[in-house]
């Protein structure tokens, strides 16, 4: 395992804690955006091809294991895009939350209801 693989692995487990112990619902989502992070780091990191060329400017290379596939740089972006209209649906709900019971506490909202 090198030291990236274990920078993105303490990312996750960070987020992971912080989505298991915090009970204030902004502090849980910013726990499930430093995941995801995690997660597109190491699929951006595991499609790394190390003096890799990309196929539409060589696609007649003679090597073909120096091409780099494009395939997980455009998953990369599509999940980028989706977690942050995921991010912003999440907040766009504490917000109304916070206006109707004046708390993003999770604990005084169970207190609540």
């Amino acid at each position: 395992m090198t030291f990236a693989h274990l920078i993105m692995l303490g990312l996750f487990l960070l987020g992971f804690w912080c989505v298991l112990t915090e009970t204030d619902l902004i502090k849980i989502v910013v726990g499930f955006n430093i995941m995801e992070a995690s997660l597109l780091l190491l699929l951006v990191k595991m499609a790394y091809v190390p003096g890799g060329r990309p196929p539409i400017l060589f696609p007649a290379a003679p090597d073909a294991a120096k091409i780099v596939d494009p395939i997980p740089q455009a998953l990369t972006l599509t999940a980028i895009v989706i977690g942050a209209a995921t991010t912003a649906l999440m907040l766009s709900l504490i917000v109304q939350l916070h206006r109707h019971y004046g708390t993003t506490d999770l604990d005084e909202l169970r207190e609540i209801r």
